[in-house]
């Protein structure tokens, strides 16, 4: 039996044998005539009777009918139970739930400093990591499923269909262009020209396209050639060094004739991503194609499976690399809270405010919630439980009103023999 069954069980009992022996002390006090000291039990009995009834009328009356009489303004707990639903979700929104009360606790409590010192705890950094670790792993088995990642391949096809590829890397060059980092790129792709031109498997694959340039264009030029090898890597040479100068030269004039036709270009080319119809649909067809190529697909699933796996062997393993790189990163985060002020208190701010913006809703959902559950229960099963949880502490009112009201009748009958 639950314990709150039995120690109501224990105080039931208890207060009404209080009751009953009243009674018969009663009984037995007037049956000896009232005579002698029987005369002050008498008193005390009669009126610890009437305490004793009276409480317990009082207690019954709160649950439900006394003897299942249905007198008025009885079964109180039971007919009032969605008044009571409704004022107990108030009282918790109002009191306990209020901005005002909530910001004044959450300041009491200085989160960003609990927080860091918290996260600077190594082995509070490690549990927690151990506990994102699990929650990593058992997603990843969520992830695995064939459902799911249908769903998921669903959504991000849709996505990617949405997205207006044109106007999108049109946008991105524009933004580049507009700061004039496009010309970084330029030099980018110019820098990386004259290091693939400095190894040496590049300069023997010029010097074959030379020799076999010379052997098409100008056959009977190529057959006079005594040292063919020596010929093409002598012209190569000289090539590369021509294109190395000129990549020189583009770098150290900002206004270099290249890099203006270089800016042409994309300024051009940015319009035509916007309004040449030809060229945006190339681009979108380029993109339907590539998103329902399998050999990609299969690719990106074979991809992510093998990340997968990766990830969930090693989040087995007990020196896990994933979960000590969380802790690290943990414990990082609060020794980097821990040293700014500033931080704590940007944190403890956007706290505070996010408590403002949503503690309306969230206080009037879970005043709802308690009112809607409370009144969905039975009538039975929530006066019961609202008894176990308070009935045997009401019990003692039934105790105290037996003994008290003796007491009571003991004065009562001083005060009339006094007045006799």
């Amino acid at each position: 039996m639950d314990f709150r069954k039995r120690l109501l069980s224990r105080n039931k009992t208890i207060a009404s044998g209080l009751m009953i022996a009243a009674a018969l002390l009663f009984v037995i006090a007037r049956s000896q005539k009232g005579g002698g000291a029987w005369e002050w039990v008498a008193a005390f009995a009669e009126a610890a009777m009437v305490g004793a009834l009276a409480d317990w009328f009082a207690v019954v009356a709160l649950f439900r009918h006394p003897l299942g009489i249905p007198i008025p303004h009885t079964a109180i707990i039971k007919n009032k139970k969605n008044a009571i639903a409704g004022n107990l979700a108030d009282f918790i929104r109002d009191k306990f739930l209020a901005p005002e009360t909530l910001i004044i606790k959450l300041r009491e409590q200085n989160p960003a400093g609990r927080l860091a010192g918290y996260f600077m705890s190594r082995s509070n950094a490690e549990g927690l990591s151990a506990g994102i670790s699990r929650a990593l792993s058992d997603s990843l088995d969520f992830i695995d499923d064939e459902r799911v990642q249908k769903i998921l391949r669903g959504i991000l096809c849709d996505r990617i269909e949405s997205i207006d590829l044109s106007s999108s890397v049109g946008g991105l060059i524009e933004t580049l262009r507009n700061n004039n980092r496009h010309q970084a790129v330029l030099d980018e792709l110019l820098g990386r020209l004259a290091g693939w031109l400095a190894m040496p498997d590049a300069q023997a694959k010029l010097a074959k396209s030379i020799e076999a340039l010379v052997a098409k264009e100008y056959p009977l030029l190529f057959t006079f050639i005594p040292n063919r090898d020596q010929f093409s890597k002598g012209a190569c040479e000289k090539i590369v060094a021509k294109i190395n100068e000129y990549i020189q030269t583009v770098n150290a004039d900002a206004t270099h004739e290249l890099r203006n036709s270089f800016d042409t270009a994309v300024t051009e080319f940015v319009g035509r991503l916007k309004s040449d119809p030809l060229l945006r649909g190339n681009i979108e067809a380029i993109k339907r194609e590539t998103m329902s190529n399998p050999f990609l697909a299969d690719y990106v699933k074979n991809l992510g499976g093998d990340i997968k796996n990766w990830l969930s062997h090693d989040l087995k393993q007990p020196d896990s690399k994933t979960r000590e790189k969380i802790a690290e990163a943990l414990t990082g985060l609060g020794r980097t809270l821990s040293k700014s002020r500033e931080l704590q208190r940007s944190l403890d701010e956007h706290l505070e405010k996010l408590v403002i913006k949503y503690g309306d809703a969230v206080r009037t959902g879970v005043a709802r919630h308690i009112s809607e559950t409370v009144q969905a229960w039975e009538h039975d099963d929530y006066v019961n439980e609202i008894e176990l949880s308070i009935g045997s502490d009401l019990q003692f009112i039934r105790m105290n009103g037996t003994l008290v009201g003796g007491v009571i009748g003991l004065l009562l009958h001083v005060i009339s023999l006094l007045l006799s």
